[in-house]
């Protein structure tokens, strides 16, 4: 299920979701939630070993202690262990739930994540097999008053497909005791689709946009809480924009439910942290993304240019923030108390144009292009007519170690005596590679190229002197400085020295002759960059 349809489906119902509702703050107190986070980066035989899939367990398991409620004795994070382990850590944690829920007014959550290698039938843990419908019915079994089973997995959206959708009717909670109870089912693929991971965010994509989203960046309706229906939606919004441009296409997750009551499920309360953590929050039309320390620290969220929320709830520390702008990157590092609701200022970050990101290999864009427009004056290259002015329009890819380049232009010029009058309109058709140096206000950069010149003359006289037309090449060597003016726009001087070869005739009575010349060319450009 995709699309703009699917998910006001999906949103429609899981409205519905009880359970674990708000409606009751001294019904919450009584809740007792129970976690098992499982990330293997080892699968079986062949498959290619993950980087992110046993962090990703470790940041999600923080979060749900720091924000969501969960107490450390009631959390268990495994790392690579094989299926034996993990099918027995999670009947012993039902057998703890079933003894909490006969307790008198107490209620349990079990939420299950797993972050790993898998095919349509099983899970692979360290070399061995965990079937999906098995994983399911543990935890469909289970005797937690809701219980939530998310799998980051390639293929995954099969436990989708373990039994048809079904809503159960709601009843309303009026009492302080909760009554409802449910199964939430989320996944990060369809059941033939790869869960991908990114370099760049140090973790899945869905993961990633689940971690953001349940930090604050998911929190809609800004009532300081991240509700189940909430996280689904940013992270199914967040992934499914994040893979639309990777190799492998666009990643799907999805989703089943059986439910019964009102309300929603609350997943963390960033809101209610605020006083032992600190709050980022982020201007619009900007996708911004935090990493611990420094530039090399593992990612801790993301906010997109698209989020309602602009917020994160992180512990105090030092951290580093990256904007990406339509043209430019805004880096720059924030520390924060306790306590503390930094407002992040563009102007209080770096602005680094991705021309030069891509130079400096910044990992954000591996290409940066641009489109100019200026005027463009050459010296003659025979003494009988004058400078050639006219325009040119220019390409231009910067990419990490060189830049290319490729040019049309016009220009026309000409010659006059007592019996003659003649005109020479020129086309240009050149490209060029070159190397950039960026310093503080301007880059320079130095390059060479070939191209082609196409020519037509055209002559005024009492006697008999036929229009001319030529092709002929040329190659050049040329300097250039840019100057960013402002937003995507920047100005360039360019200069170059062309050497020409080219047919001449030097007099009506005269055959032609193969002539070489030197000539010095500027520009003067406007740009805008992409």
């Amino acid at each position: 299920m995709s699309g703009g349809c699917a998910l006001a489906r999906i949103l429609g119902c899981l409205a519905c979701l009880a359970g674990l509702t708000a409606a009751s703050r001294t019904a919450e107190a009584s809740v007792q939630r129970f976690a098992l986070l499982v990330g293997s980066n080892q699968g079986q035989a062949p498959d290619v070993a993950l980087h992110y899939a046993e962090s990703d367990a470790a940041k999600l398991g923080q979060v749900l202690r720091d924000l969501g409620g969960f107490e450390p004795a009631d959390m268990v994070i495994l790392r690579n262990e094989d299926a034996n382990i993990v099918r027995s850590t999670l009947i012993s944690l039902n057998d703890r739930i079933r003894a909490a829920e006969s307790l008198p007014d107490t209620q349990t959550l079990l939420f299950v994540y797993y972050s790993g290698h898998a095919d349509a039938q099983a899970l692979h843990l360290a070399g061995s097999r965990l079937p999906f419908r098995e994983l399911a019915q543990l935890v469909r079994g289970s005797a937690a008053t809701f219980r939530l089973l998310v799998v980051d997995a390639c293929r995954s959206g099969v436990l989708t497909r373990v039994k048809g959708e079904r809503i159960v009717s709601p009843f309303d909670v009026t009492d302080s005791e909760l009554k409802g109870e449910g199964l939430a089912l989320l996944t990060a693929s369809s059941a033939n689709e790869d869960a991908q991971e990114s370099d760049e965010l140090k973790g899945s994509f869905f993961s990633h946009a689940l971690i953001s989203g349940l930090l604050g960046a998911a929190d809609s309706n800004g009532d300081g809480d991240v509700a189940l229906e909430e996280a689904y939606h940013h992270a199914y919004e967040s992934t499914l924009r994040a893979t639309s441009r990777t190799l492998a296409g666009t990643q799907h997750p999805t989703f089943q439910y059986e439910v019964k009551g009102q309300g929603s499920l609350v997943l963390t309360r960033p809101g209610r942290a605020r006083g032992k953590r600190a709050e980022l929050v982020f201007p619009t039309g900007v996708d911004y993304l935090v990493m611990a320390d420094d530039a090399q620290g593992s990612v801790i969220g993301e906010v997109g240019s698209r989020n309602v929320a602009r917020s994160l709830n992180v512990p105090p520390g030092r951290y580093f923030v990256r904007g990406r702008g339509v043209d430019h990157l805004q880096e720059g590092t924030i520390a924060l108390a306790a306590g503390e609701v930094h407002k992040v200022d563009p102007a209080e970050l770096e602005q680094v144009k991705y021309a030069r990101l891509a130079r400096k290999r910044g990992g954000v864009r591996d290409r940066s292009s641009s489109l100019q427009l200026g005027i463009s004056p050459r010296e003659s290259l025979t003494k009988d007519f004058k400078s050639c002015w006219g325009g040119m329009i220019v390409y231009r890819a910067d990419f990490a170690s060189f830049g290319l380049h490729s040019r049309l232009g016009y220009c026309t010029s000409q010659f006059e005596n007592d019996a003659l009058r003649g005109r020479t309109d020129e086309f240009e058709l050149s490209a060029g590679i070159d190397h950039t140096w960026d310093f503080r206000r301007v880059s320079l950069d130095v390059g060479a190229g070939l191209g082609m010149r196409f020519v037509y003359q055209s002559f005024e006289t009492t006697g008999n002197a036929p229009s001319r037309q030529m092709v002929s090449p040329l190659g050049f060597i040329g300097l250039g400085l840019t100057l960013p003016i402002k937003g995507r726009f920047y100005a360039r001087l360019d200069s170059r020295l062309e050497a020409h070869l080219f047919q001449y005739k030097p007099s009506a009575l005269s055959g032609n002759q193969l002539r070489a010349a030197l000539a010095l060319r500027a520009a003067l450009l406007v740009g805008m960059s992409w």
